[in-house]
């Protein structure tokens, strides 16, 4: 049970970043999916790699850094629908 569970900081982290790459899909009306999910998890590495490796907030072993991962893929979906060209 324990190799499980120790896992499910990334489970949580990569399902985060879907539901909020779901979430800004839906309210912007765009049906574009696939690019806003590509945005969520970029957003959610680079979010990670400030927590553990460039700031040292967090560590694997905990979940602080899965807050830094949301907080990456929010701040990547607000900068690609603001600055994404309109037709």
């Amino acid at each position: 049970m324990e190799s499980v569970l120790q896992y499910a900081d990334i489970v949580l982290a990569i399902g985060g970043a879907f539901v909020l790459a779901w979430i800004a899909d839906l309210l912007t009306g765009r049906r574009g999916l696939f690019a806003a999910s590509l945005v969520a998890f970029t957003g959610a590495a680079c979010g990670w790699f400030l927590a553990v490796r460039v700031f040292g907030a967090s560590t694997m072993d905990e979940f602080g850094w899965t807050l830094w991962s949301g907080a990456g893929s929010i701040l990547g979906l607000v900068t690609y629908y603001l600055f994404r060209n309109t037709r």
